[in-house]
């Protein structure tokens, strides 16, 4: 049964759960403890029998075992694995594959027995499968068991491939993937259509017999799962949440996996708090939501009625409160996102001077800007500021292989339209056919390839900022090195990368710099520009008095929104102003009907950022603010 000695502050949770500040710290401790286990079996003169799993999540903890190999001297001569599950179909030289991941990660890097390494085989005949499994079971029984099981989590609440409707004493089988699943695996099989639909995988019942169990899981990606696991009823729906019956289990989160846990999401209902401005406002925001009551209608009852008692208590009535937090709210609102001239802006997000502001939009894929806060970047030239784009990647990634045929070929018929010879060009045109022809998921495109689909996204966003407003001075492409692989992996952060942003920045010197704090996307290019921009800024700040004045502001929208109460500047957008900000998007033609990591969402572009800005707008009127059309969300990063 699930383990009832939890703390106080802990008391909705069903499992044991601890938090890390961060998934490095996380890694290492677990890492620390598997070295551990290992440690003591050498002293026992015994093996240790580890179940491993693949994915993102183990990836730092696997770094630090091997760096502990090379530094520490721990030697993996008495381990034995079992690794949790392997794509079926597949081969175990291809890049996808868990045997491929597991010698990148970690058995090529440590003097690990190879006949002591045991994955599913994705090789074998539909009709070997059964007994193969059988034998796994039987090698796992026949070394004593596994002594510690490492697990990630899926989004549908899988454990290996356990999807919902497993069996909590289920074996070692092969299973249909979720959708779900395979649309989160997309990126590594460039496209869904090539994720394959089966996988072997360990069953509930084979984790359930190890000694011990982790599961990790770090970002926010991971949040919603994690609530239902950890607070939720035990369902063959969510399989993780037969966790909650093993007495050997402990869940290691980073913070923001763990961010919907109650005791950080809603801390108020599990103990009392220290109701800083910021609590304040946030609590004031959920109980208007949890009871449908604008904030100016709530009641001492309702405070005392929902674990708010202390907030009253401390902070004097309902109505004050109500109040001060509507005022914030109402104070978040601003057709000026430039800051309002000859204005009073003690209590608006933006400072009115200088009057006209040199503005930075940063754009982390080309088409960003516009997605994102395209109506805020109209209103901006509209007003009269000095608006400058600067486009950090060439998004070359992201374009249909027949998008290339069809401009190559219109390049050749315009070129033989002015007597142009093009034989050259359809020289090319026969390799890019030829290379297309061939060409499996994930193959790096020829160069004439990525330049032109580079070329595509570019003329496209020339089309959007122009369409915005912008001359074509103030439009800078940076075609930051850090993503120029050909590949969907990017290389780390170099400071080329940084040192062009700096050169940009010194070059502009912006009163505003507007930037992409939506890191959900599923590239993740959205976090490393963010981090590039942000290192450029502390940078010119060590340096440059303008600086020191330049405001960050960032902005979400293609993937995700901010929490109403993480909003500082919310600028509302007219139904025009809408269609304005729509037209702006239609000019990325590539990425209209369907983008090529649509991620999530299977929307258009313009579909999800419209309904999100019109529910940004909606959460406003609901809690008994003005009623607009739609609002693009703001929030500023203070150094």
């Amino acid at each position: 049964m699930a383990r009832l000695n939890l703390l106080e502050e802990t008391r909705f949770e069903k499992l044991p759960v601890t938090v890390y500040k961060n998934e490095s710290e996380a890694s290492r401790e677990v890492a620390l403890q598997i070295a551990n286990i290992i440690r003591e079996k050498q002293s026992e003169n015994k093996m240790a029998v580890l179940g491993l799993a693949t994915g993102a999540t183990p990836v730092e903890v696997y770094a630090n075992l091997v760096r502990m190999h090379r530094e520490e001297g721990l030697s993996f001569q008495n381990v034995i694995t079992f690794n949790l599950d392997e794509y079926y179909p597949m081969q175990p030289d291809a890049r996808q594959s868990y045997v491929y991941f597991m010698d990148e990660n970690l058995f090529n890097h440590i003097d690990i027995k190879r006949e002591n390494i045991h994955i599913p085989d994705g090789t074998l005949k539909k009709e070997e499968i059964p007994d193969f499994c059988l034998d796994y079971e039987n090698k796992i029984s026949t070394v004593g068991g596994l002594d510690l099981q490492i697990l990630g989590i899926g989004r549908t609440g899988h454990i290996g491939f356990n999807e919902p409707g497993s069996a909590p004493n289920s074996g070692t089988r092969l299973v249909t993937l979720d959708d779900l699943t395979r649309r989160d695996a997309a990126r590594d099989f460039g496209g869904k259509e090539n994720v394959p639909v089966k996988a072997i995988t360990m069953g509930v019942g084979t984790i359930f017999k190890a000694r011990k169990i982790i599961l990790m899981a770090w970002s926010k990606k991971k949040a919603p799962i994690i609530k239902k696991t950890v607070e939720g009823e035990i369902s063959g729906k969510v399989p993780a949440t037969y966790l909650q019956l093993s007495e050997n289990v402990n869940f290691v989160l980073d913070k923001d996996a763990a961010s919907e846990l109650t005791r950080f999401d809603t801390p108020w209902l599990v103990k009392d708090c220290n109701w800083t401005e910021k609590l304040i406002k946030k609590a004031v925001i959920w109980l208007s939501k949890e009871i449908s009551k604008p904030i100016l209608k709530l009641t001492d009852e309702d405070y005392n009625n929902h674990g708010m008692a202390q907030l009253v208590v401390e902070k004097g009535s309902a109505y004050d409160i109500n109040i001060n937090v509507f005022n914030k709210l109402q104070h978040s609102i601003t057709g000026w996102p430039g800051g309002k001239p000859n204005a009073d802006d003690s209590q608006r997000p933006e400072r009115a001077e200088p009057a006209h502001k040199r503005a930075l939009i940063f754009s982390p894929h080309p088409d960003d800007d516009v997605i994102s806060m395209g109506g805020t970047f109209i209103r901006l030239v509209d007003q009269g500021h000095e608006v400058h784009v600067a486009y950090q990647t060439s998004g070359n990634t992201a374009v249909w292989d027949n998008d290339v045929l069809r401009y190559v070929e219109f390049a050749i018929d315009f070129n033989k339209s002015i007597g142009q010879d093009t034989s050259k060009l359809e020289e090319t045109y026969a390799e890019m056919r030829e290379f297309f022809s061939d060409k499996k998921p994930n193959d790096i495109d020829l160069e004439e390839i990525r330049n032109v689909k580079a070329f595509i996204r570019k003329s496209e966003a020339y089309a959007g900022a122009r369409y915005a407003g912008l001359k074509d001075k103030n439009i800078h492409f940076m075609a930051l090195p850090f993503y120029e692989t050909g590949k969907t992996v990017k290389k780390p952060i170099t400071d080329q990368d940084v040192q062009l942003t700096v050169d940009l920045l010194q070059k502009i010197k912006p009163h505003q710099v507007f930037t992409a704090g939506d890191f959900d996307d599923p590239h993740g290019t959205h976090i490393v520009c963010f981090r590039i921009i942000l290192e450029a800024l502390k940078q010119v700040r060590k340096t440059e008095d303008w600086a020191q004045d330049c405001w960050l502001w960032m902005y979400r929208g293609a993937w995700n929104e901010f929490a109403t109460h993480e909003i500082e500047m919310a600028v509302p957008l007219s139904p025009n102003e809408v269609q304005r900000k729509r037209n702006a998007i239609f000019q990325h033609q590539s990425q209209k009907d369907r983008p090529v990591f649509p991620g999530d969402d299977e929307r258009e572009f313009w579909k999800r950022a419209e309904e999100r800005n019109r529910e940004t707008a909606i959460n406003y009127h609901n809690l008994g603010l003005a009623n607009y059309e739609a609002m693009e969300a703001f929030v500023r990063w203070k150094f």
